[in-house]
């Protein structure tokens, strides 16, 4: 399969591309920003598990995930939500780095790069 397929395609970006059984999300951000880090990385995280499950996929085939957080001092709480999510034995390699977000209530963005189709159970 040579074809790329999109979904989710706006005029800016789309959520998710697959080539070749890779599937290659956009960086989720949090719609609420009223929220602290922790709530914005639940909604992230779960935002990340529907679109991977939209490709018949799930966390257990992420291959690579990049979090941006706007102040490594909230690190600590948002590493307490990844640790309650992913799940033991299938943790992906990971880089966390700080940077400036879009908007200044936006604390943290995840990239994930994950293989289409489930594990055999």
């Amino acid at each position: 399969m040579n074809e790329i397929r999109r979904s989710h395609v706006g005029a800016r970006l789309s959520e998710v591309a697959e080539y070749q059984g890779v599937l290659y999300l956009a960086g989720q951000v949090a719609k609420n920003t009223e929220q602290d880090i922790a709530g914005q990385t639940r909604e992230v995280l779960a935002a990340v598990d529907r679109l991977l499950e939209e490709h018949g996929s799930d966390k257990t085939r992420i291959l690579q995930c990049q979090i941006y957080i706007s102040d490594m001092r909230m690190f600590a709480e948002m590493n307490a939500v990844w640790d309650a999510w992913v799940v033991p034995g299938h943790t992906p390699p990971r880089a966390t780095v700080e940077a400036r977000l879009a908007s200044p209530n936006k604390y943290v963005e995840v990239v994930v790069t994950a293989a289409a189709g489930k594990r055999a159970a």
